[in-house]
């Protein structure tokens, strides 16, 4: 396989901060779902006008579960998540956001004392229920790893691919972070490794600031993109050196120097 179309490069962020990333230049925004509070009623009817009045695409939505939420342990509330996340998917099918991301780390953590098998299995049955609410939508929800300091299950690529691969879902697929990756000292060969199953790409660079700031190993790291065939999006999801919207630009065209 090989890369043949120019990516898609956007930035996750509130959903306030759309027309920057437009005026930067930018594909898409990554909404932030937490802070929109979809739970409220009249807050709820206020993301839906502001995903209707998008200067750019919503091709993706991230910050899912609001920090109080458990998708694994004794606390669950599975019929609180279920009607939250009914509202998200209402929100994904307005925009016609291609990727919804799963990370929240809280959510899923192994709790003091836990099986991390029964953990797992938990997981898996919130993944299985999220894939029968997204079905027919033509948005996939990717499981994002993350570093062992903001999470003690699933910290690697490979990690989140095997549970997406355990489930075999098409509405379930993972992600690869950069920072993560290099947190973890991830080979980025796992990226090629996995071709066809992650299926959304977060990115940043050295200290967690844009890419093309710092020295992360980014001609490798789009080697092997492109060596897998990807074709999906790529997001910005990271602080800024500089002035924010400065640093968008120049991170850019950094990324489109690969995309040739």
């Amino acid at each position: 396989m090989s890369h043949k179309t120019p990516w898609k490069i956007g930035w996750c962020g509130p959903i306030d901060r759309a027309a920057d990333m437009q005026a930067a230049g930018l594909d898409y925004i990554e909404v932030q779902l937490v802070p929109l509070g979809l739970e409220d009623d009249a807050a709820f009817a206020q993301a839906k006008a502001q995903v209707r009045e998008l200067p750019l695409p919503a091709l993706a939505m991230s910050y899912l579960f609001p920090h109080d939420f458990r998708l694994v342990g004794t606390q669950v509330d599975e019929r609180r998540i279920r009607s939250y996340f009914d509202r998200v998917v209402e929100i994904l099918a307005l925009a016609k956001a291609r990727t919804v991301v799963l990370g929240s780390g809280w959510t899923r953590n192994v709790p003091e004392g836990g099986s991390r098998a029964r953990t797992e299995a938990q997981f898996l049955e919130a993944l299985s229920w999220c894939a029968d609410a997204l079905k027919g939508g033509g948005t996939t929800l990717v499981i994002e790893p993350l570093n062992r300091k903001e999470s003690n299950f699933i910290n690697s690529v490979t990690e989140g691919v095997a549970l997406a691969k355990k489930l075999s879902r098409p509405e379930v697929r993972g992600l690869a972070d950069f920072y993560h990756m290099h947190e973890e000292d991830e080979p980025l060969s796992t990226l090629s490794r996995n071709a066809g199953w992650v299926r959304h790409i977060h990115l940043a660079d050295t200290g967690r600031l844009n890419p093309g700031t710092g020295d992360y190993d980014y001609p490798e790291f789009m080697r092997q993109l492109k060596a897998s065939g990807y074709d999906g999006l790529l997001s910005g999801e990271c602080g800024f050196q500089g002035e924010p919207m400065a640093a968008m630009r120049h991170s850019l065209a950094f990324l489109r120097s690969f995309d040739l």
